[in-house]
């Protein structure tokens, strides 16, 4: 019980004295770079999604 104790204590003291958390205008540059990215690799998905499907569509044409 001792050793969860301590470990508890150190966690503490790290993450109020060594840890360095950004400013709130750092948090929301870094929430914009986010939400661009997730925004672009939604596309490039969204564009290969309709691609492959008008692909097979074309594939299964042949077929039937």
């Amino acid at each position: 019980m001792r050793k969860i104790s301590n470990y508890l204590k150190e966690v503490y003291n790290e993450l109020v004295h060594k840890v360095t958390w950004p400013s709130w205008p750092e948090l929301q540059n870094s929430m914009v770079v986010v939400m661009v990215a997730s925004l672009i690799i939604a596309l490039i998905i969204y564009g290969m999604d309709v691609s492959f499907t008008k692909i097979m569509e074309q594939i299964y044409k042949l077929f039937y």
